[in-house]
């Protein structure tokens, strides 16, 4: 497995009509991956299937975005969530990404599926940066380690969310 890059504050960009496609399996692997997700992730396909998805996971991203996402798949049901990603180079790129649970005949989940495209700019900035700033704050300053840490921020986010009367998929439509 790669070491993780060191940050270069670059951002990355793809076109508005580029979709980057990747799917995994039950554990997060990479299984499938299209060619925007290789280009802008500075990756090349045959080091990259089998690996874990986490691989172009930034630091600055909130674990607790990605717990919230993890329940949702495993439990079945879609999520669409903007993340911020880190290339191999140091890079890091946003994205929009829909992530999708896929299934057997049989109706088990089998994997998981991820569409993910530009995102609006004006929502980053103004919306999702500030919170995923304040996430990542609440997560790295609790001195009960890094599980009391993702918890306490895991917690704040469903705080906020009930404070404004909306669950996590009616907050992200309305932005």
């Amino acid at each position: 497995m790669r070491t993780a890059p060191n940050l270069t504050g670059h951002e990355r960009n793809f076109d508005p009509g580029d979709v980057i496609v990747t799917k995994t399996d039950l554990k997060g692997r990479i299984t499938y991956a299209n060619r925007v997700f290789l280009s802008i992730s500075h990756l090349e396909l045959g080091g990259t299937l089998d690996q874990p998805h986490s691989l172009i996971r930034h630091p600055q991203m909130p674990r607790c975005i990605f717990k919230f996402l993890w329940e949702r798949i495993e439990s079945g049901k879609e999520i669409f969530a903007y993340v911020l990603n880190r290339a191999m180079n140091g890079d890091h790129y946003w994205v929009f990404a829909h992530v999708t649970p896929s299934f057997t005949e049989s109706g088990q989940i089998n994997g998981y599926h991820s569409n993910r495209r530009v995102p609006d700019r004006r929502i980053v900035s103004e919306t999702i940066k500030p919170l995923y700033d304040e996430l990542l704050a609440i997560e790295q300053g609790r001195s009960g380690g890094r599980k009391d840490g993702l918890q306490a921020a895991y917690d704040a986010l469903h705080q906020k969310l009930q404070s404004r009367g909306l669950d996590y998929d009616r907050f992200i439509f309305s932005l």
